[in-house]
């Protein structure tokens, strides 16, 4: 038995095989190709582009995809939510679904856009959206270059914003956001309704979480003096506890901890100063809590 999973093809490939890769699983794509190889017999693997990846999911062309919340809600697709996965092509953000317009222009809130043209590829979360604030305007779907439109051709867009600096180079400004969406890892209602093909996603998603986690952390190993030991511990962060073991036949012992990674950089020289030695810090693959 396989489980064919969907993964996004363009701008969120390579982040998506880097996961991958750091979660074990070994992807290969030739030039052109939507089928990559991948060192797992139990998954078959298609490409395709993100914004279409749920409606396959829900219509059972494929078991489970990775795509976006915003394509999953614009696709109205039946799918079960299996994982979040809190990752973009730049970052480890969300991204935002934004209304954007120009830097002079008069618009202020998404009230203002009563009666006015919107540019967007999201077209059905757009109109919701509009319509929950009791806002009746024109919502027409953008081939891309959605941010050159304004203010010539349309008087706002709807836009995925990752850092917002496509936005700043082409003289926008948010006036509200849409909705907040990251990658989720779903499936076809069927397909969880199989016990094989649900654990096999479950395990997936274990092994996918535990490697954006360890994205964030960091391994950290010192010496430290016994009688030192409390003043270090009492600086040390962890995410439970530090595990402490004594070096052979000596008066000093091992520390090991896991910690976030923008932390240590400030913590290490505290470390010395309260009388740790041979501080290594290490980078890690996955973090399974």
């Amino acid at each position: 038995m396989k489980l064919r999973l969907g993964l996004p093809k363009g701008s969120l490939q390579e982040a998506t095989f880097q996961l991958f890769k750091k979660a074990g699983y070994n992807l290969t794509v030739r030039s052109r190709s939507y089928y990559p190889s991948i060192d797992d017999p139990e998954l078959e693997i298609v490409l395709m582009r993100a914004q279409e990846i749920p409606r396959y999911v829900s219509e059972g062309v494929l078991d489970a995809g990775l795509s976006g919340l915003d394509w999953i809600l614009e696709n109205q697709a039946d799918v079960v939510e299996v994982a979040d996965l809190s990752y973009s092509k730049q970052t480890t953000n969300p991204i935002r679904l934004v209304l954007a317009v120009a830097n002079d222009s008069p618009y202020q809130s998404v009230q203002d856009l009563q009666g006015k043209r919107i540019a967007t590829e999201l077209v059905n979360v757009t109109r919701q959206f509009l319509e929950a604030h009791g806002v009746k305007a024109s919502v027409e779907f953008s081939y891309g270059a959605t941010e050159v439109k304004v203010p010539q051709l349309v008087d706002a867009i709807a836009d995925l914003t990752e850092t917002g600096s496509s936005l700043k180079a082409n003289n926008l400004r948010v006036i509200a956001t849409i909705l907040q969406s990251t990658t989720r890892l779903h499936a076809n209602k069927g397909a969880w309704a199989d016990p094989w093909k649900r654990e096999k996603l479950q395990n997936l998603a274990v092994l996918l979480q535990g490697a954006l986690l360890a994205e964030s952390k960091v391994g950290l190993k010192m010496n430290v003096p016994e009688c030192k030991i409390d003043q270090v511990l009492t600086i040390l962060p962890a995410m439970k506890h530090p595990t402490v073991s004594r070096l052979y036949n000596s008066d000093w012992v091992a520390v090991e901890t896991i910690l976030d990674e923008k932390v240590s950089r400030d913590l290490i020289p505290a470390l010395l100063k309260a009388g740790a030695q041979d501080i290594i810090e290490y980078p890690l693959n996955k973090v399974i809590p």
